[in-house]
């Protein structure tokens, strides 16, 4: 049987949803084939949430990391160890973003390097978050050549996504913002679909709150996109997501020792 993945969500956060909006947003998703997800974590105590929150569902997933706006304000902090059976999919979301005046350049790219170290110690994937970035991020990261992941949400140019497919073997997040801007691209067997619920919703639901089920409308665009049929798209980028984090291993949360 074919299903849909949310490769990049943050259904655990209570900032955004309620613990009713949650589980009606995974009932949905699973009415419309989206059967994983993966929660991505953006601090220590907010990975431990998408941790927690993945432990109590079936098919949902979490990862570890610490968002690069958090650079500067705390220190990653050990997260496994041999006496815990608890275990993230991988290392994120983590990276560098320049966007917003004050940010601490020299922070991010130390914590960055922290996370990377920490995914390879593991042998994790990452998630990566670059935005307005990538001069430092393609030196930083081929410091880790051993290092397998995503960019999360891929906002630059076609020059900037042409080095990623070409000097990594980094796949792309393809989530909403795709169906209504401009953005090159990659090839089918280079992206992962996400919501990156809440934001960043698709057509025809912007401007309303962003939801796993909605991956269903991003495949639909893509295969209307590239010409090929829905069950492609939904078999190829399920096989990406399965690959990259290995979502056929079982993984815990036991407390939060980890």
């Amino acid at each position: 049987m074919s299903y849909l993945i949310d490769s990049h969500c943050h259904l655990h956060d209570r900032e955004f949803f309620t613990s009713e909006q949650a589980e009606k947003m995974l009932a949905r998703a699973h009415e419309n084939g989206v059967e994983k997800i993966i929660c991505i974590g953006t601090s220590h105590e907010d990975s431990l949430a998408a941790c927690e929150f993945a432990s109590a569902h079936r098919n949902t997933y979490w990862t570890y990391g610490i968002h690069p706006e958090n650079a500067g304000r705390v220190l990653a902090e050990p997260i496994f160890s041999s006496a815990t059976p608890a275990e993230p999919v991988a290392i994120g979301e983590v990276g560098l973003d320049y966007h917003y005046e004050g940010y601490d350049r020299g922070a991010q790219i130390r914590l960055l390097e922290e996370m990377l170290q920490l995914a390879m110690d593991n042998d994790l994937p990452v998630s990566f978050h670059v935005r307005e970035a990538f001069f430092d991020f393609f030196p930083v990261v081929a410091n880790f050549p051993e290092v397998k992941g995503v960019v999360h949400s891929f906002t630059d140019n076609k020059g900037v996504l042409k080095r990623i497919l070409n000097e990594t073997e980094f796949y792309i997040g393809v989530n909403g913002l795709a169906t209504y801007s401009t953005l090159p691209l990659p090839p089918l067997e280079r992206i992962l679909l996400e919501t990156d619920a809440p934001f960043l919703t698709p057509k025809p639901f912007r401007g309303i709150i962003n939801e796993p089920a909605y991956i269903r409308n991003i495949a639909e665009w893509l295969s209307d996109k590239l010409g090929l049929e829905a069950k492609i798209i939904e078999r190829e980028t399920t096989k990406n997501v399965e690959k990259l984090f290995h979502l056929s291993d079982t993984v815990f949360c036991a407390n939060d020792s980890v």
